[in-house]
């Protein structure tokens, strides 16, 4: 029956002059939150936010978020502002007061944000607030239906943002007509000569064997031709001699070492997780050693991609090594640094989720995803509603085995059948020893309970009382126990990542895992899925359908990134100069047909990287001197038209790696761990002191990887910070890099094997050890001004040392180490041209 106009008026005055908790209590009984069909307040609601929703935004918020002052860009004098929100989003979640960021600040729920900041509103105050909300926050005169939800999935026009270069699917170019054909050896050339010939330029002249083949075998390997090497490729006047070259080079195992440390540096690779507790990744070696393998096997990059991100739910292993194998893959997913010591386990689950999607974004596709965490995207269309899609995967994923302080990551085990055979034996030796202690303790009991009669009350520790045999019995059954626990063979693991229970993830208003919005179903991100995709599967987290989705033919991004990457590695720069940033942040390609093309074919070579390599090595834009052109460099000074090679300085392990190798002091040995910290120790001792040690003559690749306590000499010569992905190194020329080329025991170590060396080259004359030396280190033979300028060189060192207390033969050796010491620590040793 509906109340009569009068009858209800009179109603509503009796009401407004009762006490606020009952009036709040009838609000709540009699008003629903505003649905869509209503758009206006009522008369109960606007007296509501009259009497006391106003006066508390005038008294504490006005001052700051008003008129005269907007902090964050808010502003909540006026309905507009309101509905707008500021900075840190929006402000209200019509209905949800849990999910409205406004509720959250005046809540203190998060450290971050507390409003007002000078003191906490009463109880009643935030009880006020939250009922408004919850009423669907009415305002006087206000359209009701302009306030956003937080289960808006983005703001983007996805026709519209598909239309960007990136976001559309790769597409084979017809090959560009040029000029100048006969330059042409492969369709990169016909790409590269396309760009110069429309800008009025000419590719560089070819450079000469022995620069091309030092190029070349740092490039593929990261080592130094040897002498031998040089000399054989010099003397092979064969048509397809370089060929045989970079055939023999992408078959050396040392191509595994040098690329897979590549991926490394995008892997965010590291022997420890960082951060606060600087914790051993013991067996993060393993996943390293992943790598190598698969560069060297030319594991199809589809394929790569797949294990590592869902190896455990691929189909069926051949065999227990396939098994074990994809098992180790996963570690990418767990390699990353991780504050082990945070005491809110959710926000330590959500920012390792956080950590993960931002390496997946940016390494695979070249996107910042992690951008989408506390917000929609504000350059590139991923929204909020897209991240929490992701995160829900890697929710449903195992990573840790649990998150209370100090949080304890998961590791895969990988036992074979013979293994899980020995161990079940060696438990059933230990089970054996413990059963007889079992029965020796009964016995005895049994004996003092039969001794002491009907009341006897068997003490709490009986053995006391037990006889004197049985008491050396059991100390040596028990010393036994021990020794074969001692002894019992562990089962091997590897950092990595398994299924747990699947679930989904609700918005985290803000990014914070206090204020929670819709819950969001798995899936991938919308702009990059033209067609509906059927759902993720309830029994799967969803990481195989996700890895499938990135290697699809039609993804536009896969095949792009990582065509772009290897690019980069070879010349030193990308067609995309920005390698980690595919957005609209990033730069532009220089040559987008190029790109393109290559995408292209990688894909219909069934993703083989080193068939990649050959046609990029292969051509005679890769086979370009470095002489200068004043016209070009006018034109294009930054050479991203490649009108010829540019020079570069090796990387921080290739440097370390040439000068062991070329003083014949590099150990080759392949693989394992050179870590003296154990699984799970502390890095760091009580006194912050790091124990890892460096001091070995294997390949710089196998040295320990300490977040935040990098090996001294990688951090000098750009090494990649491993607490973050990096695929585009930095060159850089600063004072302590020339100090270290004549202070460091590394340099001094090698020159000095170099010159112990030479010196033992007896049937040499001074001139032939100079040029032997050269041919060493340089890979090409000196001067006649550079022989002469080095004997004087010898000769005036030498003398330098007759003030010491030494014997000539001991000067002469000490001149050849400082010679050599100057090789190693010249530009030419140094740089690639």
């Amino acid at each position: 029956m509906k109340m009569p106009a009068s009858l209800r008026d009179c109603f509503f005055s009796f009401v407004t002059q009762t006490t606020t908790g009952l009036f709040t209590l009838i609000c709540l009984l009699t008003l629903s939150p505003v649905n869509a069909a209503e758009q206006k307040p009522n008369q109960e609601q606007v007296h509501f936010f009259e009497s006391k929703i106003r006066p508390l935004l005038i008294k504490h918020c006005y001052d700051c978020h008003g008129e005269d002052a907007q902090e964050s860009g808010l502003r909540v004098d006026n309905f507009e502002g309101i509905v707008k929100g500021g900075k840190a989003g929006s402000l209200i979640v019509p209905g949800k007061p849990e999910q409205s960021l406004l509720i959250t600040a005046v809540n203190y729920q998060s450290n971050d944000l507390q409003m007002p900041p000078e003191e906490k509103l009463s109880k009643q105050e935030i009880k006020d607030l939250s009922d408004w909300v919850k009423m669907g926050a009415p305002y006087p005169n206000a359209d009701l239906s302009k306030l956003r939800a937080a289960s808006d999935k983005g703001k983007y026009d996805l026709e519209k943002e598909r239309e960007f270069w990136s976001f559309q699917p790769v597409r084979k170019p017809a090959l560009p007509k040029v000029k100048n054909q006969e330059w042409v050896k492969n369709p990169i050339d016909q790409f590269v000569l396309h760009k110069l010939e429309a800008a009025g330029l000419q590719p560089a002249s070819p450079a000469d064997k022995r620069t091309l083949i030092r190029r070349t075998t740092f490039d593929l390997t990261g080592l130094p031709p040897t002498p031998e090497e040089i000399e054989n490729f010099l003397n092979d006047t064969s048509p397809n001699a370089f060929e045989k070259v970079v055939d023999r080079l992408l078959a050396s195992p040392h191509y595994g070492e040098h690329w897979g440390r590549h991926w490394l540096d995008v892997a965010r690779y590291a022997d420890s997780n960082g951060l606060d507790e600087n914790i051993a990744y013991g067996t993060a070696w393993k996943y390293r050693d992943y790598v190598v393998n698969a560069f060297n096997k030319d594991k199809p990059y589809d394929v790569f991609l797949k294990e590592q991100l869902a190896g455990d739910l691929m189909e069926p292993a051949e065999s227990v090594a396939q098994r074990n194998e994809r098992l180790i893959a996963t570690g990418f997913l767990s390699l990353g640094p991780k504050v082990l010591a945070e005491v809110d386990a959710t926000k330590m689950e959500m920012d390792i989720i956080d950590e993960q999607i931002n390496t997946i974004g940016v390494s695979i596709m070249g996107l910042t995803l992690g951008c989408a965490r506390c917000h929609d995207h504000k350059f590139d269309p991923i929204s909020s509603h897209d991240y929490y899609g992701l995160a829900g995967i890697l929710k449903s994923t195992k990573i840790m085995e649990h998150y209370n302080k100090v949080a304890r990551w998961y590791e895969n085990p990988l036992a074979t059948p013979e293994q899980l055979k020995e161990q079940a034996e060696w438990d059933q030796k230990i089970k054996g020893e413990e059963d007889k202690i079992a029965a020796l303790v009964k016995s005895e009991n049994e004996r003092l309970q039969k001794e002491g009669g009907k009341d006897f009350k068997l003490p709490a520790k009986p053995e006391g009382s037990y006889a004197k045999s049985a008491q050396a019995e059991l100390k040596t059954l028990r010393a036994e126990v021990a020794k074969l626990k001692k002894a019992r063979p562990e089962i091997p693991t590897a950092l990595g990542a398994a299924e747990r229970e699947i679930t989904d993830v609700p918005i985290h208003i803000r990014g914070s895992h206090l204020t929670l919005g819709e819950t969001v179903p798995r899936h991938v991100p919308v702009v990059l899925t033209p067609e509906p995709k059927t759902p993720f599967p309830q029994e799967q987290s969803g990481r195989l359908k996700f890895a499938e989705w990135l290697v699809n033919r039609e993804h536009p991004l896969t095949s792009r990134v990582i065509t772009n990457r290897v690019w980069r590695w070879h010349f030193g720069k990308g067609i995309v100069a920005t390698t980690d940033n595919f957005g609209k942040l990033g730069a532009k390609p220089t040559n987008q047909p190029l790109l393109d093309w290559m995408a292209a074919t990688l894909m219909e070579e069934d993703w083989s990287l080193k068939d990649l390599h050959r046609m990029i090595l292969l051509s005679n834009t890769w086979q370009m001197s470095s002489e200068w052109n004043a016209k070009a460099a006018a034109v294009d000074p930054d050479n991203q038209l490649l009108w010829h090679a540019d020079i570069r300085r090796l990387e921080a392990e290739s440097i370390r790696d040439s000068m062991l190798a070329v003083s014949d002091g590099l150990d080759l040995t392949m693989g394992g761990s050179l870590m003296n910290v154990a699984n799970r120790a502390f890095v760091f001792n009580h006194e912050s002191k790091d124990g890892v040690t460096y001091d070995f003559n294997r390949r710089s690749l196998y040295l320990p990887v300490i977040r935040n306590h990098l090996f001294g000499m990688f951090m000098l010569f750009d090494y990649a910070d491993a607490s973050v992905l990096n695929g585009n190194r930095s060159s850089t020329t600063v004072a302590p890099q020339a100090l270290f080329m004549l202070n460091s025991h590394l340099i001094e170590n090698a020159s000095q094997r170099m010159a112990d060396q030479i010196q033992h080259e007896t049937s040499l004359s001074p001139e032939q050890k100079i040029q032997k030396l050269f041919l060493k280190s340089f890979g090409r033979m000196p001067t006649e001004m550079e022989i002469t300028k080095s004997l004087q060189f010898l000769d005036e060192v030498e003398q330098d040392f007759q003030t010491e207390t030494t014997s000539s033969e001991q000067r002469i050796t000490r001149a050849w180490q400082v010679l050599c010491q100057s090789l190693l620590a010249s530009s030419e040793f140094i740089y690639l041209r």
